[in-house]
């Protein structure tokens, strides 16, 4: 990709991964992702702020080949899709000066090999000037590291947010086009890395109140130069509101589950609470973890494997136990051969959810309509939570 000014001497280079569908050997990325470092250059010094993913060395390399100096490079985040260029451009510029928080100097000397004294911590709040420009430093820890900041350039109200904000979104477009197809990328990048640190970016979006910013740059897709929808979206992810709605993960082996959920479903729907179903062996696991942003309750679904859960229904409960929505409610119900601990071994592995849990229903064999009474209870019981409550939008 090309070098792009998104402003008078702020330009973006962007290094669009097309192909990329999985990060972290974890997180499904069905839209690809960019890694985007700016170039900051002021009348007395040149800023880069965050590098780029070492898989796409050569893109930023060319983009930065006309650059004869870079006074200093800005590492907001010491995960290595964004700081794993730092070495090579060491090498290229050898005077260069890596500014980051207090706790990235160590963890960027450990990740990267560099000796600590190449780095120049940077305090909460500090202003480095770059002549007509200046570099203020706002600490936002847990933004989804502990090290994290994000970088302020005050004369021309640009945000340099790093991961947070972002979207994993490959785009040719330099700022958002479609704000509906950026909010869900956005929204899926909540889900699958920010949602655990929910309070944590709530005080750092009161951090981010005191700046006068008219445009965010992200390190991961489009730049939002009508940021207020991203920010408002935060606002939302992160307040203790959740929807109508139930999250519906479940796996079938020999069809008794899955009749079970099928009426379990329409019980809800009938009740008027939304439903988001998920057939765990073929779900994107993005897709689950955006439902457990909105949904009020979550009814993990499964047979019995050897007495214990079946495997797809064990993966999904330690996804959900790892990104700590804000879940209200919970219950399991499935089925099972000739015994099962199933409900004991899933509740077991959920101590991150603060739910009330609302019941369970395991059916041995085939369901009868006794195990339909049930489920028709567990629907009742379900609305009547979600109508009762007052952090449920009605």
């Amino acid at each position: 990709m090309i070098a792009r000014e998104i402003k008078q001497g702020i330009t973006l280079l962007a290094s669009v991964h097309w192909e990329r569908r999985l990060f972290d050997s974890l997180i499904p990325l069905p839209d690809g992702t960019s890694y985007n470092s700016y170039l900051v250059k002021g009348s007395e010094a040149t800023a880069l702020i965050d590098t780029s993913d070492p898989m796409l060395e050569k893109i930023l390399m060319n983009q930065l080949a006309d650059v004869d100096k870079i006074d200093y490079i800005v590492s907001n985040h010491t995960e290595q899709d964004h700081s794993g260029m730092i070495t090579e451009l060491v090498k290229k510029y050898p005077d260069v000066v890596v500014l980051c928080s207090s706790k990235a100097q160590e963890m960027l000397s450990t990740h990267l090999g560099l000796p600590q004294e190449r780095f120049r911590v940077v305090k909460d709040g500090e202003v480095v000037s770059l002549g007509d420009k200046s570099l203020q430093f706002i600490y936002t820890p847990w933004v989804h590291w502990p090290e994290t900041m994000c970088t302020y350039v005050p004369e021309s109200k640009v945000l340099f947010s790093c991961d947070f904000l972002g979207s994993h979104l490959a785009t040719t477009d330099v700022f958002v086009t479609d704000k509906a197809e950026t909010l869900i990328a956005a929204k899926r990048y909540f889900a699958e890395i920010m949602m655990p640190f929910r309070a944590a970016i709530r005080n750092n979006l009161k951090k981010l109140e005191s700046c006068d910013f008219d445009m965010v740059a992200p390190s991961h897709g489009p730049v939002y130069d009508d940021p207020q929808f991203i920010i408002d979206a935060y606002v939302e992810w992160t307040s203790d509101n959740v929807k109508n709605e139930v999250c519906l993960p479940y796996v079938s082996m020999h069809g008794s589950t899955k009749i079970m959920v099928d009426y379990l479903t329409d019980a809800l729907v009938k009740r008027g609470v939304k439903v988001s179903v998920f057939d765990l062996p073929v779900t994107d696991l993005g897709a689950l973890a955006m439902s457990l942003v909105d949904a009020a309750t979550l009814i993990v679904a499964a047979p019995t494997v050897h007495v214990n859960a079946h495997p797809s229904a064990v993966y999904a409960a330690y996804i959900a136990n790892m990104v700590r929505p804000k879940t209200r409610y919970a219950a399991i119900i499935g089925s099972y051969g000739w015994a099962t601990k199933q409900v004991e071994h899933l509740a077991g592995m959920i101590p991150n959810i603060k739910a009330q849990v609302l019941g369970s229903v395991m059916q041995k064999g085939l369901p009868t309509e006794e195990t339909f009474a049930q489920l028709d209870a567990l629907a009742d019981a379900v609305a009547k939570a979600h109508s009762e409550d007052s952090n449920i939008a009605k």
